[in-house]
């Protein structure tokens, strides 16, 4: 039951796309945006109307804040004049509007149908889907849940300034510590969508879904939260004295895993918009990046052996690295220049030291004419990397208990 409806992305003015993001260090592909949404005309007296008129101020309230940010959301930390955050604001309106939007959930109650619900798209060739579905709805609230929460994570991990100026811009280790805490809780938010919602839809359903909502797209933004994650925590042990090369590789390949799986949950879904392509090249841009660090910390294991035949598998694992290295800035180079365009802030954790330590490791361990290989060459002799069962997985988030009318 519930209808779709698309509306072609040259109707209109609904979906704004800015020409650029400014810096990210965490790609947010847009935010969809809710479109208003009469409920009292769709259910009449079905609700008491004490019912109906939260749903409406809850909802309405939504409608203005994501309408308001939504252009600039990626951009900048706006405050409100209470001195919150925006972020934070809209974040909570929606987790206050869920326990009562899902009233109409309940006892399989038909009103699930009634209420037709309109998102603008961002990743999708349409520029609107609408239906008559409230888990339509939920799903949609869920992910712009998650991405809010991916927004607040990008903020916090872009390098601040100093006002001597000369130091290096720094992510401090609380920003760190507590974007780590958000990426968790983003990727709880969309493995919710992905277990708990979507298997709400048929699967005829499912395929009318905007592609902002297909389960690949939802599935390689978890992903994506849990690699970040990941990222953080191995550029905190490359700051940490106590932290082992052993516990320096496993971080690192875990992390190639994620972004793998996220790069093929992406693979042959129909992105557009510039958003969409935007996100396939940052997810291509991590995923080699990670592959960086991965054989350059394997290769410094596989130089501790004794034997010839485990320093030569570390030489071939050092130049992976530095090709890898090298491919990570051409992609890098790519994700920014596509539209809406966007900039690398100042390096900060992994990648700040792997600029410096894997060209330098590199060449100083590796006695052949580099030139004589090409890329493919060098991959292909590059010693298979270690297999660890993923660690960091999505904080478990449940759908709240529906509220007593």
């Amino acid at each position: 039951m519930g209808c779709f409806a698309s509306t072609p992305k040259d109707t209109g003015g609904n979906r704004r796309k800015p020409t650029s993001i400014g810096e990210v260090s965490v790609y947010v592909p847009g935010l969809r945006i809710p479109r208003p949404v009469e409920f009292s005309q769709a259910v009449g007296d079905q609700l008491p109307k004490t019912l109906v008129e939260r749903l409406t101020a809850l909802r309405t309230r939504i409608v203005v804040m994501a309408n308001q940010e939504g252009p600039t959301i990626t951009r900048t930390r706006r405050k409100t004049q209470h001195g919150g955050s925006t972020l934070s604001d809209l974040h909570q309106a929606l987790v206050d509007y869920l326990p009562v939007l899902l009233e109409l959930t309940k006892d399989g109650s038909h009103l699930q149908f009634k209420v037709h619900f309109v998102w603008v798209n961002q990743e999708d060739e349409e520029e609107e889907t609408a239906m008559s579905n409230i888990w339509y709805e939920v799903l949609s609230v869920l992910h712009l849940m998650a991405m809010l929460q991916m927004s607040q994570a990008n903020l916090l991990l872009l390098p601040r300034g100093f006002s001597d100026g000369h130091n290096h811009p720094k992510v401090s280790e609380e920003n760190r510590r507590a974007s780590i805490d958000i990426f968790l809780k983003a990727a709880g938010y969309l493995d919710c969508a992905v277990k708990h919602v979507l298997p709400q839809f048929s699967a005829e359903q499912r395929r009318s879904l905007p592609v902002d909502l297909a389960e690949g797209v939802l599935r390689a933004l978890c992903l994506q939260a849990l690699g970040q994650g990941v990222d953080i925590q191995l550029g905190m042990a490359i700051d940490s004295s106590k932290a082992t090369l052993a516990v320096k590789r496993r971080l690192a390949c875990e992390m190639v895993k994620y972004w793998q799986q996220a790069q093929d949950n992406l693979m042959n879904l129909p992105l557009a918009n510039g958003w969409g392509e935007k996100h396939r090249l940052f997810v291509k841009w991590k995923y080699v990046e990670a592959k960086a660090a991965a054989y350059y910390y394997h290769g410094l294991i596989l130089d501790e052996g004794n034997t010839e035949k485990s320093h030569g598998m570390a030489v071939a694992a050092l130049q992976a690295a530095d090709e890898c290295f090298k491919e990570s800035k051409k992609a890098s180079e790519a994700f920014n220049a596509s539209s809406p365009t966007s900039r690398t802030p100042p390096l900060f954790g992994t990648m700040k030291y792997l600029t410096e330590k894997i060209p330098k490791d590199t060449s100083s361990k590796v006695r052949i004419n580099r030139d004589l290989y090409s890329y493919e060459k060098i991959m292909e002799t590059a010693p298979t990397l270690p297999d660890f069962a993923l660690a960091l997985k999505p904080d478990e988030y449940q759908l709240p208990l529906v509220e007593s009318a």
